[in-house]
């Protein structure tokens, strides 16, 4: 059981993450939305919580020494930046691109090729996380990974 403590903390911890999202949400706008039960993006980010709790859990295992700490060191910078940068900014680029096809077609110079179903697709906007986001689920994640580690005695 010792050596899966890392996957079963992680899993743990992003599941914590995610429940917490709905929570987070009522209590800073007054409204329920469960749907964040199960979307990527918003606060805290669950993939930073997931991350930074197999780096902590490895490091606490296998020693903040070795080479497989190192490792999830390196995969959690990619993972906690690519939600604070690339899905982040993909998600604006849906925004954008939204607002763009509902401007022309409310010009004088209307594209009838604006008509094609595609453009009305419903594509989720909300991909990635702002940095207080990252930030806030990996200080998460170490709080679950250390909370458990001493608690469960691992």
């Amino acid at each position: 059981m010792r050596q899966l403590y890392p996957i079963w903390v992680s899993m743990a911890a992003m599941a914590i993450t995610q429940v917490l999202k709905p929570i987070l949400f009522y209590l800073l706008h007054k409204k329920w939305n469960l749907r964040l039960l199960f979307d990527s993006g918003g606060l805290p980010s669950s993939h930073s919580s997931m991350v930074t709790s197999l780096v902590l859990s490895v490091g606490l295992l296998e020693d903040f020494s070795s080479t497989i700490f190192a490792v999830t060191v390196v995969f959690a910078f990619i993972t906690m930046y690519d939600a604070a940068n690339v899905r982040y900014y993909a998600g604006k680029n849906i925004q954008l691109t939204r607002k763009l096809i509902t401007d022309l077609k409310a010009s004088e110079s209307y594209i009838q090729d604006l008509d094609d179903p595609i453009y009305d697709m419903r594509i989720k906007e909300i991909l990635g996380h702002k940095w207080f986001e990252v930030f806030s689920g990996a200080l998460l994640g170490l709080l679950i990974a250390g909370l458990s580690y001493f608690v469960f005695k691992y």
